[in-house]
């Protein structure tokens, strides 16, 4: 009884395009979905969230530093088509975050375009007048779990975040980044391809045309090879 209602609850309380709730973005395309419960969502008029985008559960999404500000006539938190946000992430956009389309961020991932100064050695950090930066995210990139990333990052095109890394300023297309802070740890070049070179076979794309079922077939087939 319990698990029904709930799934009614989460059925019941998703946000998308059709059922935005209280929530008036300034555009939510078709097929995007955030899961409910929602976590704290504020500014929505300045938040763009693209079609057949993935917001999971208690993913906080905020323009401005505040709620009921004027932030003028232009977006601040700007996401791509095919976005995937992992459940308990935060995207703080006090000043414009753009995340490009088909990028993935795993569960727990932090995005900020604002951060706590220290200028005054006498004054308690909290109540300094925090650093603001804008954030770029190049489309098809992946965010591993607990990954942050700080204001005036700018991310390529396909760029790999390892999980918890801490990243700031630059990272090229087709790089993967590491650490706290972040450094590239492997990168793709036509010339070269991988350095250093992936430890892992590549994995075999799915023929054109297989059905859902075939692909059931095949993998009850290969568990009964292992048994």
């Amino acid at each position: 009884m319990v698990h029904t209602g709930w799934r009614w609850m989460q059925q019941a309380g998703a946000v998308t395009a059709q059922t935005p709730g209280r929530l008036r973005f300034g555009a939510i395309g078709d097929g995007t979905r955030l899961a409910f419960p929602q976590g704290t969502v504020f500014g929505e008029r300045w938040i763009r969230l693209g079609g057949h985008c993935i917001i999971g559960e208690q993913v906080t999404l905020t323009a401005g530093m505040m709620p009921d500000l004027d932030l003028g006539s232009e977006p601040m938190l700007v996401l791509g088509d095919g976005v995937v946000i992992g459940r308990n992430s935060h995207v703080i956009a006090d000043a414009r975050i753009t995340i490009g389309s088909n990028t993935f961020c795993g569960p727990g991932v932090y995005i900020t375009s604002t951060n706590h100064s220290y200028d005054d050695p006498h004054e308690p950090i909290g109540r300094q007048w925090p650093r603001s930066a804008p954030v770029e995210i190049g489309p098809g990139c992946w965010l591993g779990t607990g990954a942050v990333i700080l204001p005036g990052a700018r991310l390529g095109r396909n760029v790999v975040v390892a999980a918890g890394a801490v990243v700031r300023g630059e990272v090229p297309d087709h790089a993967v980044v590491a650490g706290a802070p972040a450094r590239i740890v492997r990168r793709w070049e036509p010339e070269t391809g991988w350095q250093p070179p992936l430890r892992t076979p590549t994995p075999v794309p799915i023929p054109d045309g297989m059905t859902p079922e075939q692909l059931r077939g095949l993998a009850e087939l290969a568990e009964a090879e292992q048994a």
